[in-house]
């Protein structure tokens, strides 16, 4: 399979994105999800650059072949990236976003800029919160508490990871964030965290079917990878504490 412009796509990632789509197509987390799964767990990865090969997936389907279907699909592969700089940095979603705009055609290209004017105030602190408090509900105030000795970190999460980043609805839904921040943090095989949200992803009303789904997903795409991800929760033993 090729775009117009003749890009070809590497029949492993064919292979591989075709069984997420097709996995996710058995829940209830929307056919227009799978991609943003994919694009945390490579950019989360080891492998960014490989975001080119899901745009041009992507845009070879039948909903995508309009420029103002492209634009809007750019926006919330961009909005993935830049909600991810709060879970695994920015360097590699700067490689992610620089391979799809390579492969982008001019007239495809989307100019918007979500967050012109962004100011840490009143607004972004009550929305943070708000966010951080809905993944976080009972747990909210001892997790900030870890950081009681750190108050870097403690602003930082509220003002910035939730705030600036996590909060902001202008592209991606609820559902969208935790996905997308549930699996930044699982392929980087980090237990204690990958628990919180999954536990988080459960308290916003992802069955716990679809949660093992997710992860079923994050393990496919570890596995292409070679990435070990030994140290992660089973959803199951999560629901304890949802």
């Amino acid at each position: 399979m090729a775009t117009a412009d003749a890009h070809p796509i590497r029949p492993e990632l064919l292979t591989l994105f075709q069984s997420l789509e097709q996995t996710f197509s058995t829940t209830a987390l929307g056919s227009n999800r799978w991609y943003l799964l994919a694009l945390a767990a490579l950019s989360g990865g080891t492998e960014p650059l490989l975001a080119d090969q899901l745009y041009l997936y992507l845009i070879s389907k039948p909903d995508y072949q309009q420029p103002p279907e492209r634009q809007a699909l750019v926006r919330r592969l961009r909005e993935t990236l830049v909600k991810l700089i709060s879970i695994i940095g920015v360097c590699k979603p700067i490689e992610s976003i620089v391979a799809i705009s390579k492969v982008e055609r001019e007239e495809d290209r989307d100019d918007s800029f979500t967050r012109e004017g962004w100011a840490a105030d009143e607004k972004n602190h009550e929305r943070g919160v708000g966010w951080l408090q809905k993944v976080y509900t009972g747990n909210t105030t001892s997790t900030l508490d870890l950081f009681a000795a750190h108050k870097d970190f403690q602003w930082i999460s509220t003002e910035i990871t939730y705030g600036l980043y996590l909060s902001d609805r202008q592209v991606l839904d609820d559902l969208d964030t935790e996905i997308v921040v549930l699996v930044g943090i699982a392929i980087q095989n980090l237990p204690m965290e990958t628990h919180w949200h999954i536990r988080g992803a459960r308290r916003i009303g992802v069955s716990i079917e679809d949660v093992k789904t997710i992860m079923e997903c994050v393990r496919k795409v570890g596995g292409f990878m070679g990435t070990k991800l030994d140290r992660l929760p089973k959803p199951e033993d999560v629901e304890k504490d949802v």
